[in-house]
């Protein structure tokens, strides 16, 4: 892998984390997500505005614009539905493993060939990412629902991170983005206000934690939409498509660590464990050709 492509994709993975840290424990997690939408299209409307760019440049590949809009929000209502019904720890591994389903994608359906170096770091990092967040004891077929959400959710990533890369190809991350964006503030909107708890208004249940919290709801935005800009700079400058997907799990490390450090969660001997054999899939990946 070339290395300005890995530097921007590490560059991604420790920003990543954040906005997770941002949404773990706020009242309104929902209201945040949407917030966080909403910055991807107004930074990168005001980057267009700023660069002179054609806002409408991204037209030319609707199908992956269409195709990433599609799952972004699947993503999102899998993720959400499958936290709701199911632990974290169980059902969130199993969302992350989208690499595997890169690679799987990549090769039936676009003919892509990955070396055999490149597939052993990718199974590696995929394994060491799930145990390092899976809880020991726990079985994944006591809740089929939030399994299958789970899967889907996978599934969902998985694709959006194709039709990303394609799509990169031909245009930039900014056109690409607010071209997106236009399609899945609306959507997501209105998926969010009609999956609100009962009681609660639209109003309040999308925008209140701007009240109470409005520099979270900025950062968890602005670190977001750079960490998205950096995956997608490194998709147009050429990126492989799964190494850059199985590179992006060193931001599970980073969450352990958040996690450990700040948040105090136990666990942490186990954890650091597989961080060390997750990085060692990374270099794997790294070095391969």
């Amino acid at each position: 892998m070339e290395l300005d492509v890995a530097l921007l994709v590490f560059a991604s993975a420790l920003i990543h984390p954040l906005r997770e840290f941002f949404i773990k424990g706020n009242r309104y997690p929902e209201g945040l997500t949407f917030s966080v939408i909403a910055m991807f299209g107004l930074i990168s409307g005001v980057q267009l505005f700023i660069t002179g760019d054609d806002p409408w440049a991204a037209a030319v590949v609707w199908p992956a614009v269409l195709i990433s809009g599609v799952a972004v929000v699947l993503f999102y209502y899998c993720t959400i539905s499958t936290l709701r019904d199911g632990d974290l720890s169980i059902y969130y591994p199993i969302i992350r493993s989208s690499p595997l389903f890169v690679v799987a994608a990549g090769f039936l359906l676009l003919g892509q060939r990955y070396s055999l170096q490149l597939l052993i770091g990718v199974v590696i990092v995929v394994v060491a990412a799930f145990l390092l967040q899976h809880r020991p004891g726990v079985r994944l077929l006591d809740q089929p629902k939030a399994l299958a959400m789970a899967l889907l959710g996978m599934s969902a990533h998985g694709a959006l991170t194709l039709a990303d890369a394609q799509a990169l190809r031909v245009v930039t991350p900014t056109q690409f983005f607010f071209f997106l964006y236009l399609f899945v503030i609306p959507v997501a909107g209105t998926m969010f206000a009609m999956t609100r708890p009962r009681g609660r208004t639209v109003g309040e249940h999308l925008f209140a934690g701007w009240c109470a919290t409005p520099g979270r709801y900025l950062l968890a935005g602005c670190t977001s939409y750079l960490s998205y800009y950096l995956i997608l700079t490194a998709f147009h400058l050429g990126g492989n498509v799964a190494a850059v997907s199985a590179l992006r799990q060193i931001s599970i490390p980073v969450s352990v660590f958040l996690g450990g450090m700040l948040l105090r969660e136990a666990r942490m001997g186990g954890r650091l464990a597989w961080s060390v054999v997750l990085a060692l899939g990374v270099a794997t990946i790294v070095v391969s050709k």
